[in-house]
């Protein structure tokens, strides 16, 4: 029984799918599957069940192998740098961790600023202590975890929102020059019971990345890993990279920060596209929410 679900969900990884609930649910565990797998192969030795070791050998090279990071790291974007451009993405778990998500931005002073599960109370604190500093925003106002704000120094225009349960509000942002598609997204979780829901809100932000055809950021809570074939497909059909695995750091976790179970999975992201270089990527504890928040240093580069 070691075996079988590292096994399951190994294949699932490897075939790149998703499959049916709990699969989605488990693959959010997949580099913690390598103990099971390496208990298995253990156990098997010491019994001196040579067929089992080797299964259980084959097992744990397969699981091993899939939580590599499944791109190649780069940090190099195509033309010169023309601005520098730090992102800050937190989800404020109903709103719950505005107080110190303002004291993180005065700190931090970041150019866009991406916010989920931020209800109305939230929406206004944010674009009152930041009337100067973001003073352009998209919103999608709305109560508990529907409402999201992003909030930008930069001058905003073509306000779109992706359709989602929870708020995924988007705008175009005028930075040096350039017209950069800015995106917040939040799909709803993978919980047993809304997994097709999961998956065709991120098939919508998908469809929105697949259509860029210049500077692009999403930022946001995906509830999704690297190990997600849906999530992968943002990745591969809008050209993006992910800002993390840039500087490898593809593992940090950021979810949950609270509850019986420590941190496992990184479900917090922000992606750019080829016309940014990543200089850094920081995580950032919240106090009043179970995630942390991913804080990015982008350079944004001329056109060639």
């Amino acid at each position: 029984m070691l075996l079988v679900v590292p096994a399951l969900i190994t294949a699932c990884r490897l075939l790149d799918t998703d499959g049916i609930t709990p699969v989605p649910q488990l693959l959010s565990f997949l580099p913690w599957l390598t103990v099971p797998a390496g208990l298995g192969l253990l156990l098997a030795a010491v019994a001196r069940r040579r067929g089992l070791a080797l299964t259980a050998v084959v097992v744990l090279a397969a699981t091993a192998w899939s939580s590599l990071p499944y791109t190649t790291w780069t940090t190099v974007g195509h033309g010169l740098p023309v601005a520098r451009v730090r992102v800050l993405a937190a989800n404020v778990e109903f709103g719950q961790a505005t107080d110190a998500l303002i004291a993180t931005v005065r700190r931090e002073r970041p150019g866009l600023l991406y916010v989920s599960e931020c209800d109305r109370a939230c929406g206004r604190a944010l674009t009152t202590a930041f009337a100067a500093e973001l003073p352009h925003y998209a919103a999608v106002e709305a109560d508990g975890s529907a409402g999201s704000v992003l909030l930008s120094a930069y001058p905003l225009r073509d306000w779109r929102v992706i359709p989602a349960a929870m708020g995924m509000p988007g705008a175009t942002a005028e930075i040096a020059g350039r017209s950069v598609r800015v995106q917040l997204a939040h799909p709803m979780p993978p919980v047993p019971g809304q997994v097709d829901v999961w998956k065709r809100e991120l098939g919508r932000v998908e469809d929105f990345a697949a259509l860029r055809t210049g500077p692009t950021l999403i930022a946001g809570d995906f509830n999704a890993s690297q190990d997600h074939a849906a999530f992968r497909a943002i990745l591969k059909e809008g050209r993006l990279r992910d800002a993390a695995w840039a500087v490898r750091k593809s593992r940090a976790a950021t979810w949950p920060m609270e509850g019986p179970l420590p941190p496992y999975v990184q479900i917090d992201h922000v992606l750019v596209s080829d016309e940014f270089s990543v200089d850094g990527v920081r995580f950032l504890g919240l106090d009043g929410t179970d995630h942390r928040a991913v804080l990015a240093d982008l350079d944004l580069r001329g056109e060639r």
